[in-house]
């Protein structure tokens, strides 16, 4: 195994990933606000912080991630106003289900999970240590940071601070434009408006200081990784980095990560356009868990991801082909001895290992696996697979599994957890293997005729048979 190299957005450049404390990884991951059900465009950064974790983990790392959940912001105040909730119970449906939503795609559930409101005492607390340090004023009963006296100001995303006006000032959570602007740690109630009363007065936080104050809790003043979509960097994290940095004076974050923007078509996601997906919007369409993760997964994070149902095809596809040649390595009879396919197993390993060191190329690193999987088909159709050839390709097969887990067979199971079908009318997996195995007790029994009515039976239903040498049947969908 080698070294790992990540792109480090601070800094624009490929580095070596050394963390701060030997095999010790402090990771802070930006979740959703809690105001609407995730989007696909959301889920490729989550999918994409699920494989970091994953594989960190596999090199040995003791990972500690938070990640937060941002369950107070103008949008969220707004929308609880309407519909005459505490903002508490408007966000709890929606956290129930972005939770439900990580299980359905495998996607592991950090060490901590931490709402906003849950971590108010902490942000005043925060607060204070930056008015006591001189970086904030107070407006109207806002408190505001004073970014013109943190002199690294920019130094994330290279933001033009030249033409700031002193007292310049932005009051939403999410700016419209990309200028730097004193931004709001804590904002004054507006009437009406829900609010903490605290020793620094009424109000709520500012959405930058959450960040801040949960991740230095739980993980430190300085953190190893940080990541989240490459829409956060500005203003986000930068503000992130201005105030961690100014209260503490340490280092913030060694590495960010970043993920780049997913497009649906070519073209940006939008509810006007119609081409916004929630990931239950795809599920309800017949789309299996396994198959968006894989489809996530399979572009590199640093690569704008272009959605497209052609790619959905293709993933699906993917995933079927992968979990066929597993039942056909596991159930398969093959000769005593081995061959070079051995060898072949572990420079598959290898070249899987090498891509996700490399920034985690997982395109790089499924190559390597898809190239032993065909060698490995091949050699199975020519009888030239051996017995001693299970165990290294099976290991190359759980070394992928752990980190893009997509082999089992459990979408039903994933999906009879929300109340959701595979598809509507569409045959399941068990029921395929239960017709193939019925069509191989008929054959056995010659009775050619039953063999064949089942085969035609699932060649209706849109399953492809392909019977091999080694009396294994694979199948795919049309």
């Amino acid at each position: 195994m080698g070294d790992i190299f990540f792109y480090n957005t601070l800094g624009a450049r490929r580095e070596v990933f050394v963390p701060l404390e030997p095999g010790q990884v402090k990771m802070y991951t930006c979740g959703p606000t809690v105001y609407d059900f995730a989007h696909i465009g959301n889920f490729r950064t989550f999918v994409f912080q699920d494989v970091l974790r994953r594989f960190l983990r596999s090199r040995g790392f003791h990972l500690v991630q938070v990640m937060n959940l941002t369950d107070v912001d103008d949008r969220i105040i707004a929308k609880a106003a309407e519909a005459k909730v505490d903002i508490r119970d408007y966000t709890a449906k929606y956290i129930e289900a972005f939770l439900a939503d990580q299980r359905i795609l495998g996607i592991e559930k950090p060490d901590h999970v931490v709402r906003a409101t849950d971590h108010i005492e902490d942000m005043v607390q925060l607060i204070e240590r930056l008015t006591a340090k001189g970086f904030t004023y107070v407006s109207e009963g806002s408190i505001y940071f004073r970014i013109s006296q943190f002199k690294n100001y920019g130094e994330l995303t290279h933001v033009d601070t030249t033409g700031i006006q002193p007292g310049a000032r932005v009051d939403v959570d999410r700016y419209e434009k990309a200028d730097a602007r004193d931004f709001a740690l804590w904002k004054a109630p507006k009437p009406g408006e829900f609010f903490w009363n605290t020793r620094i007065g009424p109000g709520r936080p500012g959405w930058h200081i959450e960040c801040s104050a949960m991740s230095m809790k739980y993980l430190g003043e300085t953190l190893d990784i940080h990541s989240g979509g490459i829409d956060l960097a500005f203003p986000h994290h930068e503000n992130e980095i201005a105030q961690s940095e100014a209260a503490t004076g340490k280092p913030f974050v060694r590495y960010w990560l970043h993920a780049e923007h997913l497009l649906v078509d070519s073209q940006k996601m939008s509810k006007s356009l119609g081409n916004f997906y929630t990931l239950r919007d795809l599920l309800e369409k017949g789309t299996k868990p396994s198959t968006l993760r894989f489809l996530l997964a399979s572009v590199p994070y640093r690569r704008q991801f272009n959605f497209t149902q052609e790619g959905l095809q293709q993933a699906a596809n993917s995933v079927e082909r992968l979990r066929n040649f597993a039942t056909r390595l596991d159930n398969g009879k093959f000769p005593e001895g081995a061959s070079a396919l051995g060898k072949a197993a572990e420079q598959a390993r290898e070249g899987f290992e090498r891509g996700l060191e490399d920034d985690l190329n997982t395109a790089q690193a499924l190559a390597a696996v898809f190239d032993l999987v065909r060698e490995a088909n091949v050699a199975m159709d020519r009888g030239e697979f051996r017995a001693g050839d299970v165990a290294p390709v099976r290991k190359v097969l759980q070394t992928f599994d752990d980190i893009f887990a997509v082999l089992k067979d459990d979408d039903d199971q994933k999906l009879a957890s929300i109340g959701m079908e595979t598809r509507a009318g569409a045959t399941s997996n068990t029921e395929i293997e239960e017709l193939i195995a019925a069509r191989q007790a008929a054959r056995t029994k010659r009775d050619f005729a039953k063999a064949d009515q089942i085969r035609q039976d699932l060649a209706n239903r849109g399953v492809i048979l392909e019977d091999s040498k080694d009396g294994v049947v694979r199948w795919k969908r049309k």
